[in-house]
């Protein structure tokens, strides 16, 4: 199985690898051996569709006998665009993804026929498509556990509400079983979701997922929670606040802000300004001063001229991030966006980006030095003497620890990009 894009992305796929499983079916090393080969697919950029055909040739030219069965975001949006591929067996979309451990095994018995397609309407799902994660699956010691699926906001950039259809939460009696089976083999669990904030935010719904986290850690025995990203406004202060009192909860805070330009943000439809976006972070860094603050930045949304990215680099450079994730817009058929005047000419895209990234750099490397003679918590990851502290840094030990066991690590100095344990 090979997993593509996002965190919730991932954690599907580490699902789908226990349902398969269940089924007696054996995970190889080598696809080349394989006689089944499942890509769970991203599409939330023209290049990541890029990358999923060039995969379905790559496995189909090294391995022309193994069945492909492509699922997750881009088989939701253009399964007849995926089923013409040579080699492609089925095509699965998020809304049969479930279904996928069953179809393989009776197709298999029933000798099943080229172009398989399963996809429904998506908007149609009520229920959380998901299956019990039993193990960490690629990344070895953090599993990440999905808790909330699809997304009620309409950016007008994004096409995953469409291949994710409407927000839905994991039941909270299942969250919390989940971690207390996964807190007896790992560590530290991150919780992950399309749009993370909004768990527990159906109708008649009167849990938060702040009071989600409390029944985490009043009902299991796991070291370590870390959300992943959360929209900005579902920062509540209740949150923040949980956040910080808890040694159990990693002090990182991921929060998209896309732009810094009252201007484009109106235009992307988000639902925030930047002044809005500004105090939850800054309440943020008052309540937890050594966390890890990141964000997702666009560049190059049309109609964003040189005016608007300056507003938003200014802005970018005056808030405490300590990394950025920072994105080239890319058209996307489907949304409005995409439809919209104004295309900033790619090289001045790819220049903004380099201006982003050269930025986070400099705040990075800030943040890096203020830990220095600092002791950090950490958990250690299955590459051999890393660490990953709870404020988001890579740690290199100065020896070999046992993975998935959290140390007290006293910072003696930099590497390239993170920390160095202390010698003493």
């Amino acid at each position: 199985m090979q997993n593509f894009g996002c965190r919730a992305t991932q954690a599907d796929g580490a699902a789908l690898e226990t349902l398969l499983a269940a089924k007696g079916l054996d995970a190889v090393g080598d696809r080349s051996s394989a006689d089944l080969v499942v890509l769970n697919t991203c599409t939330v950029t023209s290049a990541a569709d890029d990358d999923v055909r060039q995969t379905i040739r790559r496995v189909h030219r090294e391995n022309p006998t193994a069945r492909i069965l492509v699922t997750g975001c881009y088989a939701q949006r253009a399964p007849e665009e995926l089923v013409s591929m040579p080699g492609v067996q089925w095509v699965v979309g998020n809304s049969h993804k479930t279904q996928i451990a069953n179809l393989v095994t009776l197709e298999t018995e029933a000798t099943p026929y080229h172009g398989n397609i399963h996809v429904g309407d998506i908007f149609a799902q009520t229920d959380f498509l998901s299956a019990p994660v039993e193990d960490a699956a690629g990344d070895r010691t953090r599993p990440n556990l999905k808790i909330q699926d699809g997304c009620n906001n309409r950016c007008s950039f994004c096409i995953i509400p469409f291949v994710r259809g409407r927000s839905r939460s994991a039941p909270p009696e299942q969250v919390v079983q989940q971690v207390r089976s996964l807190a007896r083999r790992y560590r530290e669990v991150v919780l992950s979701g399309i749009n993370l904030g909004r768990w527990g935010r159906e109708p008649g719904s009167a849990m938060r997922l702040a009071d989600l986290i409390r029944r985490l850690l009043g009902e299991t025995d796991i070291q370590r929670l870390r959300l992943s990203s959360v929209e900005p406004m579902d920062f509540s202060g209740d949150l923040l606040a949980l956040m910080a009192a808890s040694p159990r909860i990693a002090k990182h805070v991921h929060a998209p802000l896309q732009s810094g330009s009252d201007r484009i943000l109106r235009l992307m439809h988000r639902k925030y300004r930047p002044r809005h976006y500004a105090a939850r972070i800054q309440n943020a860094r008052a309540l937890m001063p050594d966390a890890a603050i990141g964000a997702d930045v666009m560049v190059g949304f049309p109609g964003e001229t040189e005016e608007d990215f300056e507003t938003s680099r200014r802005f970018i450079e005056e808030l405490p991030f300590t990394y950025l994730h920072v994105f080239t817009y890319s058209e996307r058929p489907g949304t409005p966006a995409a439809e919209r005047p104004g295309a900033v000419p790619i090289p001045v895209r790819k220049e903004r980006n380099r201006i982003l990234r050269e930025l986070a750099a400099a705040k990075n490397l800030e943040f890096r030095r203020r830990m220095i003679g600092r002791t950090l918590s950490a958990v250690t990851l299955h590459e051999p003497r890393t660490a990953l502290s709870e404020n988001y840094l890579k740690i290199e030990l100065a020896a070999c620890r046992e993975p998935n066991a959290i140390l007290e690590v006293r910072i003696g100095g930099l590497t390239p990009q993170g920390l160095r344990e202390s010698g003493e």
